[in-house]
């Protein structure tokens, strides 16, 4: 596909290439001035194209300093940012190492288009894979939420920005920087409970019992019916664990035989789950003169996975130099390059080779090596225990399968080279005007090679097969930032004007074989039969121009405006540009007589702001056009209708309004600050559905308005200090309201949610559940019908397709927030994170599958199925068993669960060795420590890891890992 209205590149590149606890006086000691955060009264914060004080900045910022993130086990320092920030919510959709955690700034902005924030780093937009950035070399981590903070980074910022700044050297002898760590890894969750083989197969039984009763067969016969086909009948389970002395394990009254016992309980969680190690170095350089500094690291992660075949490793390597080269001209460059291999088996949907799900659904009758009989190893020629594959398992318990020994023989691998440069050219014409020309590259080349050996598992009926793909991705964005700063008596200016381009293009290519010749040979040339061969390229560019204005009044009055122009080639060029701006004030209250006479702050600051940003982010990259997609036609060439073009679509737009105080007292042991936002979706761009007689599925449009509003609050206090003793507790929490304020219709469904005027984006769509039957065991749900006369009549039914969807809340949380303690006593520190979530829920998708009733034959069951529904136990919300399928575990009320939960996300203890010990060996500093991530989780549905997707749905995915590392820091 070619779009003859791309932006040219070429003619647009630039011309220059507790709370608080009280506050306590330890032996009449004075309290010291506070220094735990790095900052004092007059914090210096990294916001767009500069810096900025914290006390006099108009719009909405918050900090994480490099304690907070450098030590953390993490592969990538997206997971580091849940409970730090108020207003930013990350959640870890899947442990699998070095994934990236969803992050949403101050709710959800957008229905069809992105919502993730931006992310710069060292100043300039970053493209490259999050996970390539080693937390070691980051010396800050700024959260830019309104308009204000955000603005100048145009449609980019929409959602948002999350702005890197690595460290530089300092000016001082060199330094060098030592950090191994050596841990390990096992599940943060413990998975569902089940019944164990005995449970299992009077269970079994009983489900084959209750499906062969009818009018023609009575109980007992039907009892019997039962006890003949449990292990070989055609809705048997296959095998017998209790020897060939109980052919019939079970009797005609449902309870095992006396005597019978498993000979075996396999678990299928031990073999393909394990306790994994993860080993982390990282080595720096840095130091600096009184014209320039370097900073140079390396750093390398093995990161292991719970589950077998599954890991990330890491190489990583960054150089940085800042020079004065002359007076009036700084330069400085920012090089790294990461190479990273992901192991990544199938772990997070419904796939049947699902790592994660193979664990769960086999039952620990089904053994994973062959046995006899009488419940020995059967053993190969050489001795070795045989892998059984379960040929004769059910569909249900993965029949044909066994991941234990398919997986070392596999290949499931995605390995990328990240490289990002950076470099700049600062000119001082004069002391107050300043010109600033920077580019900045990235570069992500991908390989992906799966392969399936030809000798055991599925992949022997083909004689294996593999896929390679590659692509490669590459952007550059160039800026030229002009700055004027002046002071003129009590009046202070500060202007900034500048022009951006960036430039993005992507281009993949694939390819699929089977049939190898011989195994162990992994490259497609050793494979016989082409499977497929596809590939494409895209590209797009954005062309900015932005400017902006501070003025301030005695260093108590402030006022800002800023606006920028962004055209994107995603809209036609009759709607390619977007103009979006900002304006903001803030009031430095405790620099006013009347406030400083009251000796109550030290800081008093009120701040608002308001503005409008745009997004582009779709789905597609010519989102304006006609497309089409190439078919084979009996080989001949031909070309479909894709997309419907839609010229008139347009830039969405977001509104947002915040209105703050921040504040300090006691000699700012206390500092606090609160902010309301109020953030409004306009022109959303959506993907509207069409009828499928129309040919195309649906088409995009801006249609729609969608609001988030909430409070943030953040507090930092220190209620201990002494020369050897310092407490701090940091909390902060935010709250947030979601609704949807205008459709193009009364409502659309979209599998389990309905989106509707007054709801929120994720609002719940599914049937409501009302209990079992209590005369005959079936399931009921709620059914809503009018009658005759117009009137709403409820009721219920046995049949999941008559019942009636209804709303059933939403999976967003009302509120979240973070508890930081950290506590220092002469030599030792220690220092702990809370996270937690209130309200949203759940649907666990995963939990269903081990809730069937009988139907999937082999398929594990939850112990909660030992209350399931007999004429005996009637008062319960299990249904009757049965092998004839009764849908009850289709999508409804009754598998949704409370979202609230809370963890303690990290905690670290260390020891800092007196420098008598070392200092004759030239050590400056030796610390040891142990820390620990996702270390307790505190939740009510036990099973269900509760930081899950967004939008509040379960699939099947990778759980979070609880990590507990040991580790020696060393400087030189």
């Amino acid at each position: 596909m070619v779009n003859k209205n791309l932006i040219n590149s070429k003619a647009w590149i630039p011309p220059v290439a507790v709370f608080f606890l009280g506050i306590i006086n330890i032996n009449g000691q004075e309290a010291k001035k506070d220094t735990l955060h790095e900052q004092d009264i007059d914090e210096v914060v990294v916001v767009a194209y500069g810096k900025a004080k914290k006390t006099s900045y108009t719009g909405s910022v918050a900090t994480i300093s490099s304690e907070k993130i450098n030590n953390r086990p993490v592969t990538n320092i997206t997971k580091a940012l849940e409970g730090q920030v108020p207003g930013l919510q990350a959640v870890s959709a899947s442990g699998q190492p070095g994934a990236t955690a969803s992050i949403r700034i101050r709710g959800i902005g957008s229905v069809s288009a992105s919502s993730n924030p931006l992310f710069v780093v060292d100043g300039i937009p970053f493209d490259g894979n999050i996970n390539s950035i080693s937390p070691n070399d980051i010396e800050s981590i700024s959260v830019l939420k309104d308009a204000t903070a955000s603005s100048l980074y145009g449609s980019r910022a929409a959602n948002g920005v999350i702005i890197i700044t690595t460290k530089s050297g300092k000016k001082g002898e060199a330094k060098v920087n030592f950090n191994i760590s050596q841990g390990f890894s096992t599940r943060a969750v413990k998975d569902y409970e089940q019944v164990n083989t005995d449970q299992y197969f009077q269970l079994y039984w009983e489900a084959l019992r209750n499906g062969y009763k009818s009018s023609q067969v009575t109980s007992q016969q039907a009892a019997q019916m039962a006890s003949d086909a449990l292990v070989s009948g055609s809705n048997g389970l296959g095998i017998n664990p209790y020897g060939s002395n109980y052919a019939k394990p079970v009797g005609t009254d449902g309870k095992l035989l006396p005597g019978a016992t498993a000979l075996w309980n396999d678990d299928w969680r031990d073999i393909l789950q394990r306790v994994a190690a993860r080993s982390q170095v990282d080595l720096d350089f840095s130091g600096g003169s009184e014209k320039s500094n370097y900073y140079f690291s390396l750093g390398y992660l093995d990161d292991k996975g719970i589950a077998i075949g599954s890991g990330f490793t890491k190489y990583s390597t960054r150089l940085k130099i800042n020079s004065e080269v002359k007076k009036w001209l700084n330069v400085g460059a920012n090089l790294s390059y990461t190479n990273s291999l992901q192991e990544a088996p199938p772990s997070s949907d419904s796939r049947t080779d699902n790592i994660i799900n193979a664990a769960r659904v086999i039952p620990s009758f089904y053994p994973y090596y062959e046995r006899n009989a009488d419940g020995s190893h059967r053993l190969d020629a050489n001795g070795n225990y045989i892998y059984d594959f379960g040929k004769y398992r059910p569909t249900s318990a993965l029949q044909n399968q066994n991941a234990a020994a398919t997986l070392p023989l596999d290949k499931n691998e995605n390995r990328e080279d990240n490289f990002s440069g950076k470099g700049f050219l600062d000119f001082t014409f004069l002391p107050e005007l300043k010109f600033k020309s920077s580019f900045s590259v990235d570069l992500v080349n991908y390989n992906g090679h799966f392969y399936t050996n030809p000798l055991l598992g599925e992949g022997s009926e083909i004689g294996g097969s593999v896929t390679k793909t590659n692509s490669r991705t590459l952007s550059y964005t160039t800026s030229n930032i002009l700055t004027f700063d002046k002071k003129i008596n009590q009046h202070h200016f500060n202007i900034l004007a500048g022009q951006e381009f960036y430039h993005y293009e992507f281009q993949t290519i694939s390819g699929s074989r089977s049939q190898f010749s011989l195994p162990y040979y992994y490259e497609p040339d050793a494979a016989a039969l082409l499977g497929g061969f596809s590939g494409n390229s895209d590209k797009l560019g954005l062309l900015s121009y932005l400017g902006k204005v501070e003025y301030d009044f005695q260093n108590k009055y402030f006022v800002s405006g800023s606006v920028r122009a962004d055209g994107s080639s995603r809209f036609s060029p009759e709607n390619r540009w977007g103009t979006f701006w900002s304006v903001g004030g803030s009031w430095k209250a405790s620099s006013e007589n009347f406030i400083r006479d009251l000796n109550i702050f030290d800081q008093l600051t009120l701040r608002a702001s308001y503005g409008g940003q745009g997004n582009d982010k779709l789905s597609t990259y010519y989102a304006y056009q006609s497309l089409y997609t190439f078919y084979n036609n009996l080989g001949e060439g031909g070309t479909v209708a894709s997309r419907l073009p839609t010229p008139d679509l347009k830039w969405e737009t977001n509104l947002n309004l915040n209105v703050g105080l921040e504040f300090a007292i006691l000699k700012n042991r206390i500092k606090g600050n609160v902010e309301y936002f109020q953030r409004q979706s306009k022109d959303l761009l959506f993907d509207m559905p069409l009828a499928p007689s129309v040919g195309f599925s649906g088409y995009q449009a801006n249609i729609g308005e969608l609001k988030n509003t909430g409070f943030e609050f953040s507090l930092f206090t220190t209620p201990v200090k002494t020369d050897d003793f310092q407490w701090d507790v940091d909390v902060n929490l935010s709250t947030l309201n979601n609704k949807i304020t205008k459709l193009p219709k009364g409502s659309i469904v979209s599998g389990t949610k309905l989106l509707q005027v007054g709801g929120s984006i994720y609002d719940f769509f599914i049937p409501e559940w009302m209990g079992v039957d209590p005369s005959n065991g079936n399931p009921l749900w709620k059914t809503i019908t009018t009658d005759a006369n117009g009137n709403t009549v409820e009721g219920t039914t046995s049949e999941y397709a008559k019942a009636t969807k209804t709303l059933q809340g939403s999976s967003l949380p009302k509120v979240m927030g973070g508890l930081t303690t950290s506590i220092r006593y002469k030599d030792f520190d220690f220092s702990g994170l809370l996270t937690f979530s209130l309200g949203g829920k759940i649907l666990d998708n995963d939990y269903t599958m081990l809730m069937h009733n009988g139907s999937a034959a082999g398929r594990a069951w939850s112990s909660e199925m030992l209350n399931r529904w007999t004429p005996e136990n009637t008062n319960t919300d299990v249904p009757a068993l049965s092998t004839t399928t009764n849908n009850w575990t289709s999508a409804s009320s009754r598998f949704l669960y409370s979202g609230t939960y809370a963890r303690i996300k990290n905690v670290s203890l260390g020891y800092t060795l007196p420098s008598d010990y070392f200092e004759k060996i030239g050590l400056k500093k030796l610390r040891v420590y142990v820390q620990a991530e996702n270390l307790f989780t505190f939740y009510k549905h036990k099973g269900m890891d509760p930081e899950q997707t967004l939008d509040g749905t379960t699939y099947y995915r990778y759980p979070a890992m609880r990590t507990v590392t040991f580790g020696v820091q060393a400087t030189l």
